[in-house]
């Protein structure tokens, strides 16, 4: 029989660092344990990168021989280190034999949680921006809203994938076998496989994880630093890594997310806030005949939520194809399907079911959440593990959907500020769910869930039919919450399929085999 544990939306940090607090959501899971992979991936080391021009782009010294001084010299410190743990030791063995990637992504979710919160109005009526600079001023940085949450997972995602590619090069370059196989009196508190140990996969990631997270959550560092030492140490606790392991996975982990964080500096992130382009896009929507625009329902009136985020760049197509993607306009305000769809909202908000209600909570996702970017990388991650996947390719299966979400933000932002299109909040209608603070056509969680089902449907065919079932409870819950319409929610979750489908086409393409 399988244990549960509650899985709490935030997480409670150790180690002496500050508290991380929860809302009252839970959720129950399976508590997370090591395993030996299903497949080792042995030609992983060839998959098609996002960022590095190649797996070899960074070098890895040749390792020294299992016969050498040197090497014998790790085995005997590594048998010390393993040989008497205490509980603190053990309870960080466990906690990250259940998965470099599993846990990291964990991590990540879970400060956007706690980073997801909307800046209040000051005395003079006015929303300050976080600063990243100050990231611990209050309004703290960053607000981690689902479009900065879906970037932090890609481009944490993309990190560890590219990282862990270029190490699964160098393992089966080297083929340093798992020091317990050289040395058999090395005590071990994890499944051993067959997978070469030089460079050590759980380094990398490590190494690649803090570069992203401490540029995303900068006030962070301190806990950040806790857990990225924590996880290597952790390695030599399990006998797993001798030090020469996780010193040349450590140094590739860096490099990789270095180059990563590249790309991420200008990719047009730093203009998604950009106030001044909305004047153009209000004037655009009425031109194309929009009778009633978009308008803050708080007061004082908040400015709208990113913007120009619709502008920053893609992961698995390109400027046109983005174009492409828009959908066609919305219901005029005056024609018999926008009154046929208020009509229904009217309708819910007058007689909603206990079941309507539930599911417009359940899927909610708002704030104090790691938001539906997170949600669905929730569903990615215990998926492979639930597969027993290896880490390059638990890695390459959340890459695959972070750039598939960060990619249904972006094309989804694109057309709520082409189109500027009203919230029913405007006619009248009331939500107990939050109200986003950006127009509604089309709607953010049907297009972040028609692309990550879609995506895991593909990497999980014979679960394809759950996850699409997931994205259509998903859409359908942002009517029961009365902020969309329905058509925001069919159209929106039309759009989703589509982004998501080029990330199925570079997956197809990518060496890995699926």
């Amino acid at each position: 029989m399988k244990k549960y544990i509650k899985h709490i939306v935030t997480i409670t940090l150790i180690a002496g660092a500050a508290g991380l607090y929860s809302c009252d959501k839970t959720v129950e899971e399976p508590q997370r344990v090591g395993y030996t992979p299903a497949n080792v991936d042995d030609k992983a080391g060839s998959w098609k990168t996002y960022v590095l021009a190649s797996p070899t782009e960074f070098s890895v010294a040749t390792p020294s021989s299992v016969s050498s001084t040197e090497y014998q010299a790790e085995l005997a410190a590594l048998k010390q280190a393993s040989a008497s743990l205490t509980q603190e030791q053990q309870e960080a063995v466990v906690y990250w034999g259940a998965g470099a990637v599993y846990r990291w992504n964990e991590i990540a979710r879970e400060l956007a949680a706690r980073y997801n919160i909307p800046p209040a109005s000051n005395a003079e009526g006015k929303y300050p921006v976080p600063d990243a600079n100050n990231p611990l001023a209050d309004p703290k940085f960053p607000f981690a809203n689902p479009p900065y949450t879906a970037r932090a997972l890609a481009y944490l995602s993309v990190a560890q994938y590219d990282a862990l590619v270029a190490a699964w090069n160098y393992k089966y370059k080297f083929k340093r076998q798992a020091p317990s196989k050289t040395d058999a009196t090395i005590r071990v508190a994890l499944p051993v496989s067959s997978i070469p140990t030089y460079p050590s996969e759980d380094a990398v990631v490590a190494a690649a994880s803090f570069t992203i997270l401490k540029a995303m959550f900068p006030g962070e560092v301190p806990f950040l630093e806790a857990k990225y030492n924590e996880h290597k140490q952790s390695r030599q606790w399990a006998g797993m890594n001798v030090s020469s392991d996780i010193t040349a996975g450590n140094d590739l982990g860096l490099a990789v997310a270095a180059k990563v964080m590249g790309r991420a500096r200008t990719d047009g992130m730093s203009a998604a806030n950009n106030q001044t382009v909305t004047s153009g896009m209000i004037e655009t929507a009425k031109a194309m005949g929009l009778s009633e625009v978009w308008l803050s329902q708080e007061t004082p009136a908040r400015p709208p939520m990113l913007p120009n985020y619709g502008a920053v760049q893609t992961w698995n197509f390109d400027k046109a194809a983005l174009v492409k993607l828009r959908p066609g306009p919305p219901p005029a305000l005056n024609s018999t399907e926008f009154q046929q769809n208020i009509d229904e909202l009217r309708s819910i908000q007058k007689n909603q079911t206990r079941e309507q209600a539930r599911i417009a909570n359940f899927w909610a996702d708002g704030a104090g959440s790691y938001t539906p970017p997170g949600h669905w990388h929730r569903t990615a991650a215990n998926a492979s593990h639930e597969a027993r996947y290896s880490e390059v390719r638990m890695a390459r299966t959340l890459a695959l959907v972070g750039t598939t979400l960060q990619d249904a933000g972006i094309s989804c932002w694109d057309v709520k500020y082409y189109y500027y299109y009203p919230r029913p909040q405007q006619f009248g209608l009331k939500t107990s769910v939050g109200l986003p603070n950006f127009p509604s056509y089309t709607s953010g969680h049907s297009t972040f869930s028609g692309a990550a089902s879609a995506v895991l449907g593909y990497i999980f065919p014979e679960r394809a039919a759950e996850f699409s079932a997931q994205a259509a409870e998903a859409s359908v819950s942002r009517i029961y919450g009365l902020i969309h319409y329905r058509f925001d929610c069919e159209v929106g979750l039309k759009v989703g399929k589509n982004v998501g489908q080029y990330a199925i086409d570079r997956g197809k393409a990518d060496g890995s085999g699926l």
